[in-house]
């Protein structure tokens, strides 16, 4: 398995198009109205011989109970569950701000290297002003832009150096089995039956499967995917 860089912060900091701009493609939606991206999105990385998955998160808020507020926050701590390097993007135009200190106090309890990435440091100003980041906590900021790419290669040189090395990718032994058919044939039946047939249980799953369904079943026959 590959190395995991996360990218996370507030909203409208920029982090989509570090994203875009780190795995060398516009993949993620960049647009300054919040909600935009929800969940996580992968990409792979390649830098001094090193490859590495990158994970774009939406932007945090820490105490909105809004349904969608709250889901993109489950998504970002996922995100940093899976990460073995964290970068936290701030907005060297707008400055140091509250919702800044939410997200460092989320990430000063992940027992994981995190570099600050100050972002739209498009000037000297800007990379100066920079460094009044280090209140929240971090030893090392980095002030790039994603747009132009100025500062990327410094900050992707400490990445590499400080991702674990890739862990041999594990055998797969389980045998898979799809279903797949026209519309309406009873494909989401079926699985939902061999699931309760495995399980021994009976499960409150949609009847209408809107994108692909992996599950691994341990059962008594052995395992199946």
């Amino acid at each position: 398995m590959l190395p995991v860089v996360s990218i996370v912060g507030r909203p409208n900091v920029g982090k989509s198009t570090i994203f875009n701009r780190l795995i060398g493609e516009r993949k993620a939606i960049v647009h300054d109205e919040y909600g935009v991206t929800r969940d996580r999105h992968y990409g792979e990385s390649y830098w001094n011989g090193r490859d590495f998955t990158v994970i774009d998160t939406g932007g945090y808020l820490p105490d909105d109970m809004d349904v969608m507020v709250v889901g993109i926050r489950e998504q970002v701590h996922i995100a940093l569950e899976e990460s073995d390097v964290i970068l936290f993007v701030v907005d060297s135009d707008t400055g140091l701000n509250t919702l800044d200190k939410s997200v460092s106090n989320l990430l000063r309890q992940q027992d994981k290297p995190v570099l600050i990435v100050s972002n739209k440091a498009d000037n000297d100003e800007r990379r100066f002003n920079s460094s009044e980041f280090y209140e929240l906590g971090f030893e090392e900021v980095f002030p790039i832009s994603a747009i132009s790419g100025s500062g990327t290669g410094e900050l992707l040189d400490r990445v590499v150096e400080l991702l674990p090395e890739s862990a041999p990718e594990p055998e797969d032994s389980a045998p898979k089995l799809a279903f797949v058919g026209r519309p309406n044939v009873g494909k989401s039946s079926l699985v939902i039956w061999s699931i309760q047939l495995v399980l021994g249980s009976v499960l409150k799953l949609k009847k209408t499967l809107s994108s692909i369904v992996l599950l691994e079943l341990n059962g008594q026959f052995g395992n199946v995917m």
